[in-house]
């Protein structure tokens, strides 16, 4: 099976974890778009969707799917998004798309996180897929800085600017082996807005696109 068929794969799969009529949240992403698409092809009728981007936004409102600010909640049942990276215990590297400040935001609502990706995603330890992270403009050299000297090399994203108006940078040479210390440090440096490292707010379950199915990985 191609990428592209597996990441439909996992799209529908997802669909065995959304309650009809709950307010779903959704992530931001290619894999993302194949849930959204199976969302809205499958009829179940939800009460709405709390968004982590601009452009999931866009794409739900355009089928027919209602989309509400994260404020008009107060909790979601499931949110569902993909990663650039999962380990064997559920920490994600995200922020490929640029949107890891909304998508963790949105996550932190849900009393369960459902990653979904293909078996490419999966790795022993993160760090082989380049460090989003999302910083204030004035800040982003000081802080590439800082991950020089941890052994990192920042680079700015060429041409990126978030949907809230900061920058990334995408870190390269780490070898994260504890995400949770990882995030809680890195979070405190000035400038930083969100470290790509889901550690915090890790998957509960992983939908793994695999050539003989769906693989389903719990933590």
């Amino acid at each position: 099976m191609t990428q592209d068929e597996l990441k439909t794969l996992v799209g529908q799969a997802a669909l065995n974890y959304v309650t009809p009529g709950s307010i779903v949240g959704v992530g931001t992403g290619s894999t993302v778009d194949k849930f959204i698409d199976a969302l809205a092809a499958s009829g179940m009728t939800i009460a709405g969707a709390v968004s982590s981007s601009v452009r999931s936004t866009e794409r739900m409102k355009a089928l027919g799917i209602r989309v509400l600010e994260a404020s008009e909640v107060t909790s979601l049942p499931v949110y569902i998004d993909g990663a650039d990276e999962i380990d064997h215990q559920g920490h994600m590297v995200k922020g490929g798309g640029a949107a890891l400040t909304r998508e963790k935001i949105v996550a932190d609502l849900a009393e369960r996180f459902v990653c979904i990706a293909d078996e490419s995603k999966l790795v022993e330890v993160l760090g082989r897929f380049p460090l989003p992270v999302e910083v204030i403009p004035m800040a982003a050299a000081q802080i590439a800085r800082r991950f020089a000297a941890m052994g990192g090399d920042a680079q700015l994203r060429a041409g990126c600017i978030t949907d809230n108006g900061c920058h990334i940078l995408d870190v390269r040479g780490l070898q994260i082996r504890d995400p949770q210390a990882f995030e809680r440090d890195v979070n405190q440096w000035p400038g930083v807005v969100t470290v790509g490292v889901f550690a915090r707010n890790k998957a509960a379950v992983c939908l793994l696109g695999t050539a003989s199915g769906v693989r389903t990985l719990t933590y």
